[in-house]
């Protein structure tokens, strides 16, 4: 399978980046899982008690090992939270488990989760991807050679160059088809497309541009599948920096980006215009908010009335070939309204390193299957969320969104909770600490002889328990 970015830490306490979060989901098992329509179901937790809103009880199975053969029992659980929140890990998730008031383990097989007050997406933070339970007393190496209990083991990693699973015999669940995954990291479409005619890469998920996939539509030894997706493409602005503090600055540049020319040219029609980070299929999404049509001649006038008509910015992203181009347009976008965008673009380490670290101005980067629950929200936008917190990288407070966020996390009724983030939706919109710019279509280019495709809208990798390679006539 072909990787396009390489994961950025393989401990499932600690990774938060789309290509870490999406190996975790086959590498490691949770409490719960969520299923293709995100409702959640069991995993490691047969069942589940909540005798008040604040008390869950969980019953494990009792036939889970790890890959290395111990058995996963309740201790394991309370220890991957635990380290967590006792600072063992340095981690931007300790934001999200910070209501934990406590964890106990009457018996091998029960885990009491005590949490400090009513937290309602509790369950959904605790599903795969979001976490993975990891072995009792693992190290601070943990990630060099991780340890799961999901349906494929670690194997080998060579850095920035393969990714070697092995399918899990001892699996509790259905076993892999697949014996084998070997994800080849190739941050360069064109080598991925290049590897895919000679059917040295078998499988690829959303890495190749849209002219890529146009042409290999023809390969007859090829199928190209394309679907709705949910992974939420945007612009983000440092809200410490005094230029783009001035939100008619951030209005000018949401004015000045053409999306629809980027949807139509860029993407080749693989996507759909967002106007916030939640997409119109969720529960909560709001369909009235403020929206910045391209309007060169509006963006020019904020820029006047700011004082700023010979704006110079610095824009960041990383060198893959998708980001590069999606750069060029914007900077030739905004070039049009008299905004100066210099671009410098790093290997993805380097650039999630730098804007975690606030050392940026504006970037672009993409929410890959974050959104399904709107608690997301309080990961990017509450002010208590800034790194390691959280993900509010750009330094977004707004007092209301903070109180919003709150309300909707204590809050049980779900109509009262769709309210709450639907006012959050109209701020944000205002507010601008996000450009929105499209939801990315999801497009899987494989090699005929393999089977068992399925996309989720998420672009998650669940399906690759299911995929098998046909015996060649």
């Amino acid at each position: 399978m072909a990787l396009d970015q390489p994961p950025a830490n393989l401990d499932p306490r600690i990774g938060v980046d789309a290509s870490s979060e999406r190996l975790f989901q086959i590498m490691f098992s949770s409490l719960v899982k969520k299923d293709a329509h995100s409702e959640i179901q069991p995993d490691l937790a047969t069942s589940w008690d909540i005798p008040d809103a604040t008390t869950y009880i969980f019953h494990l199975r009792h036939d889970v090992q790890f890959h290395d053969g111990r058995p996963l029992t309740s201790k394991d659980v309370a220890f991957t939270f635990q380290s967590i929140l006792n600072g063992s890990v340095r981690t931007s998730r300790v934001g999200t488990f910070e209501r934990i008031q406590s964890i106990e383990t009457p018996d091998p097989y029960t885990v009491v989760f005590k949490l400090k007050e009513v937290f309602a997406p509790f369950l959904w933070n605790l599903s795969g991807g979001a976490i993975g339970i990891i072995p009792e007393g693992s190290g601070p190496e943990f990630n060099r050679h991780p340890i799961g209990s999901g349906p494929f083991a670690f194997e080998r990693y060579i850095q920035d160059q393969e990714l070697t699973l092995k399918r899990n015999e001892n699996y509790f669940g259905p076993k892999a088809a697949a014996s084998i995954l070997r994800f080849k990291i190739i941050p360069e479409a064109v080598v991925a497309a290049l590897e895919l005619q000679k059917g040295s890469v078998d499988v690829e998920l959303n890495v190749l541009t849209p002219d890529m996939n146009n042409v290999l539509k023809m390969n007859r030894n090829l199928r190209v599948t394309q679907s709705e997706g949910t992974n939420y493409q945007y612009i983000a602005f440092n809200l410490t920096d005094p230029v783009l503090r001035d939100l008619r600055v951030r209005q000018a540049i949401a004015y000045a980006v053409d999306t629809d020319a980027i949807i139509k040219y860029l993407r080749r029609g693989e996507a759909r215009p967002a106007t916030g980070v939640l997409d119109s299929s969720n529960w909560a999404y709001e369909p009235n908010v403020k929206t910045y049509p391209h309007d060169p001649e509006r963006a020019k006038q904020l820029l006047k009335e700011a004082g700023q008509e010979h704006l110079s910015i610095t824009f960041r992203s990383t060198n893959d070939t998708d980001s590069r181009l999606l750069a060029a347009v914007l900077q030739q976008q905004l070039r049009d309204v008299g905004i100066n965008m210099e671009i410098r673009s790093n290997e993805s380490a380097t650039f999630f390193a730098d804007i975690v670290a606030g050392n940026f101005q504006t970037y672009s980067a993409r929410w890959v299957g974050g959104t399904d629950d709107p608690d997301f929200f309080n990961l990017v936008f509450h002010s208590k969320m800034v790194p390691m917190n959280g993900a509010n990288r750009g330094h977004y407070s707004n007092p209301r969104v903070d109180e919003l966020i709150d309300f909707a996390r204590r809050e049980l009724d779900i109509e009262k909770r769709k309210q709450a983030y639907q006012e959050i939706q109209r701020i944000v919109a205002e507010e601008l600490p996000y450009i929105s710019l499209f939801y990315r279509d999801n497009v899987c280019v494989y090699n005929k002889r393999i089977e068992g495709i399925k996309i989720y809208p998420d672009a998650n990798w669940t399906y690759l328990t299911e995929v098998s390679v046909r015996n060649r006539d």
